[in-house]
C-alpha cells in the first residue's frame, strides 16, 4: 500500500445555532488517503463537506481530533508554519477560481511559487509550463477577466499543481461550468492529478465525476462512509 499523505482521526467539529445550541457538522471523522489516490466526496448541501476540505487543508481547526499531513500534526504547528506546510504540500482549487484579477494568468499560477520565494524567472518559467500542461499556453498574458470560465478553471488547476503538492483540494471545482465544460474540466483535473502522483479530494455535487474517483465517500449525519 502507498503512504499515506492525509490522515484524519476522530475529527469533529460544531458551529453555534442561535444563542446556546450547537450544530455538530462532523462527527469524529476518520480518513486516510494514500498517495495519488482520487477520492470524491459527496452529500447534501450543508452536510459539512467545505468544512471538512477547510480542516483537512488547515484552514479552519477542529474541535476535536487530529489532522495529519505527511505525518505532522497540522494543529501543533505555529500558524506560521502551518501556512508553509500548506504551500509546501498542498494545493487547493475552489468553485471561484479566486484568480487575481489585475494579474496575467502567468503572474497569477506564478503566485505559490514567488510566495515561497523561488526567483520571479525561476517562478515565471515554470508557470509558464503549467499552464501550457493544461491547454493556455496561448493566453499567459491574458487577465482573468479576458478567459472564459473553463479557462478560468484550467488557470486555477495550473496554480494548484505549479508547486508540485502531494494532494490538491477541490471545493466543487466545476460548479460554476456548463456540463461539458465541467467534464473537460474535471478530466483534465483528474488527468494532470495521475500525471504527477498527487492525491486528489473533490467536493463535488456531480455523480457523474464523482464515479471517475478511485473511492466516493458520502458525509451525512456528520459521518463519513464509503458510498457503497
Amino acid at each position: 500500500m502507498s503512504k499515506i499523505i492525509l490522515a484524519t482521526a476522530a475529527l469533529s467539529k460544531s458551529f453555534a445555532q442561535g444563542k446556546e445550541a450547537m450544530l455538530t457538522v462532523l462527527s469524529k471523522i476518520n480518513l486516510a488517503v494514500h498517495a495519488g489516490e482520487t477520492i470524491a466526496i459527496v452529500g447534501a448541501s450543508g452536510s459539512g463537506k467545505s468544512t471538512l476540505l477547510h480542516l483537512l487543508g488547515g484552514l479552519d481547526k477542529p474541535d476535536s481530533g487530529k489532522v495529519e499531513l505527511l505525518g505532522q500534526d497540522f494543529f501543533a504547528l505555529s500558524e506560521a508554519l502551518r501556512g508553509d506546510w500548506r504551500n509546501r504540500h498542498l494545493g487547493f482549487i475552489y468553485q471561484f477560481h479566486h484568480l487575481l484579477p489585475e494579474f496575467s494568468a502567468l503572474d497569477n499560477v506564478a503566485m505559490p511559487l514567488l510566495i515561497r520565494r523561488v526567483r520571479q524567472k525561476e517562478a515565471r518559467q515554470k508557470a509558464g509550463m503549467m499552464l501550457e500542461a493544461v491547454g493556455l499556453g496561448a493566453r499567459v498574458t491574458h487577465r482573468p477577466g479576458e478567459l472564459s470560465g473553463g479557462e478560468r478553471q484550467r488557470a486555477a488547476i495550473a496554480r494548484a499543481l505549479v508547486t508540485e503538492p502531494d494532494a490538491i483540494l477541490a471545493d466543487e471545482p466545476t460548479g460554476n461550468l456548463d456540463r461539458q465544460t465541467a467534464e473537460e474540466v474535471f478530466n483534465l483535473l483528474l488527468r494532470q492529478a495521475k500525471e504527477r502522483a498527487a492525491s486528489l479530494i473533490v467536493v463535488t455535487h456531480a455523480p457523474e465525476l464523482a464515479a471517475r474517483a478511485d473511492r466516493i465517500l458520502t458525509l451525512s449525519d456528520g459521518r463519513l462512509e464509503d458510498a457503497a
